[in-house]
């Protein structure tokens, strides 16, 4: 079930990093590559949030674990700025290059939160980071 709640996350998140770069793009005017930064920080922060709590379970989320999350999705986010900007760059839709590069970033991000951030910790129980965000 886990699983299956990350990638409606995932997926639900391709609209809402879309909606962002239209926004950016066609309604603000600014460039792709501005707008591909932009977007990409408010859509790791939101599903960071929304990863936390609808799909791991945690009743808080930590400065601790949304480090890890930036540090983690580091290697996805490289892949889809540098896809989304070089498709664009050959004449693509933005669109379309978004969707392109963030179906090849998917595998590094499912690998890094699956396997390190919210990974099941066998034997004692894992006590949660008292710093929780406000």
């Amino acid at each position: 079930m886990t699983m299956l709640k990350w990638w409606i996350v995932g997926i639900s998140f391709i609209a809402v990093n879309l909606v962002l770069l239209y926004l950016f793009i066609d309604i603000l005017g600014l460039t792709v590559f501005v707008s591909t930064l932009i977007a990409t920080e408010i859509g790791t922060v939101m599903r960071f949030l929304v990863n936390d709590r609808w799909v791991f379970g945690h009743r808080t989320p930590t400065w601790g674990r949304l480090w890890q999350y930036h540090v983690a999705t580091a290697g996805g986010i490289v892949i889809w700025l540098s896809m989304t900007n070089l498709i664009t760059w050959w004449g693509i839709h933005y669109a379309i290059a978004s969707v392109v590069a963030m179906a090849c970033s998917v595998f590094v991000s499912m690998l890094t939160n699956f396997l390190w951030i919210w990974r099941h910790k066998h034997g004692a129980a894992v006590a949660e980071n008292p710093q929780s965000l406000p």
